[in-house]
C-alpha cells in the first residue's frame, strides 16, 4: 500500500502531485485497522447521538469483542433488545450519548444489557460504496 503525505490546511489552493513523494507500507488496511481479526466485526452507525466523538450517521464502526470495555470507551451494546453505540460510564452504570441533546440512560438491574464490543476505530466514506448500500 502506498502512503501519500498530504497536508491540508485552511485556504488550500493546491498541492504537489501525490506521486511526487510516498513510501510503501508492507501491510494491509486490515493490519492497520483490526487488532483481533477473529473477534472483530464492522457495524454501521445510525443517527447523530455520537457526533461529539466524531462518529456520524453512516460511518463504519470497527468493533473489537476481545477488548475489555473501560470507563468512557465507545461501545456497541445490546440494551433491551436494541443495538446501541454509546459512551460507557462504568462508575454510574450509564450509557451516554456524545450529543448534548440526548439524555444519558441508566442501566438498571431489570434491563437486558450486554456489551457486544468496544469501538476501536471508525471510518467515514466520502463517496457511496455499492458494497455498503442499504438494499
Amino acid at each position: 500500500m502506498n502512503i501519500i503525505p498530504i497536508s491540508a490546511s485552511a485556504g488550500i489552493t493546491g498541492f504537489e502531485s501525490p506521486a511526487a513523494e510516498y513510501h510503501q507500507l508492507a501491510c494491509s488496511l486490515d493490519e492497520i485497522l483490526i487488532d483481533h481479526p477473529s473477534a472483530t466485526f464492522i457495524g454501521k452507525a445510525c443517527g447523530d447521538s455520537m457526533e461529539g466523538v466524531g462518529i456520524f450517521d453512516g460511518d463504519l464502526l470497527i468493533v473489537d469483542r476481545h477488548v475489555t470495555a473501560r470507563q468512557h470507551d465507545v461501545i456497541v451494546a445490546n440494551f433491551n433488545g436494541e443495538f446501541v453505540c454509546k459512551l460507557l460510564d462504568v462508575r454510574q452504570r450509564m450509557l451516554v450519548s456524545a450529543n448534548d441533546k440526548i439524555e444519558p440512560v441508566f442501566i438498571n438491574d431489570l434491563d437486558s444489557f450486554s456489551i457486544e464490543g468496544v469501538v476501536i476505530r471508525s471510518i467515514r466514506c466520502h463517496r457511496p460504496s455499492y458494497l455498503l448500500d442499504d438494499k
